[in-house]
């Protein structure tokens, strides 16, 4: 079973930037990978997704133009790179893995396989 495990969670200054691995114990191009977050008393949404062959990115409104998913496949890693972080990003990120497939999204359904999740502070 694929396991997933998010590290790099931390207090963030707003308008400092902070770095989420999400390292995986089987190759990446067979999954699609998601990163979800999920706010106190909140529901779980997407933030940003990558497809399984790397050619497809896809990211939430409140994330682009600030966050940048990434991924370097011989280290089986998607990154999350959190820049110019607000308040409202506060919570815990979760990373996911999917069946692949040429798009990918923030549905919930789309994907099997969750970490433990990291928690993330933007506070001054």
């Amino acid at each position: 079973q694929l396991q997933l495990v998010e590290s790099g969670g931390g207090l963030v200054q707003p308008g400092g930037s902070l770095t989420l691995s999400c390292t995986a114990s089987e190759r990446l191009d067979k999954y699609i990978i998601g990163w979800f977050r999920q706010a106190p008393g909140k529901e779980r949404e997407g933030v940003s997704c990558i497809s399984h062959n790397g050619g497809r990115i896809t990211y939430a409104d409140s994330a682009k133009g600030r966050f940048t998913i990434s991924r370097d496949a011989g280290k089986n890693t998607v990154y999350l790179q959190l820049n110019r972080p607000n308040p409202e990003d506060t919570g815990v990120y979760y990373c996911a893995a999917g069946p692949p497939h040429p798009y990918c999204s923030g549905y919930i359904g789309d994907y099997i396989y969750w970490g433990q999740g990291t928690q993330v502070t933007a506070s001054s």
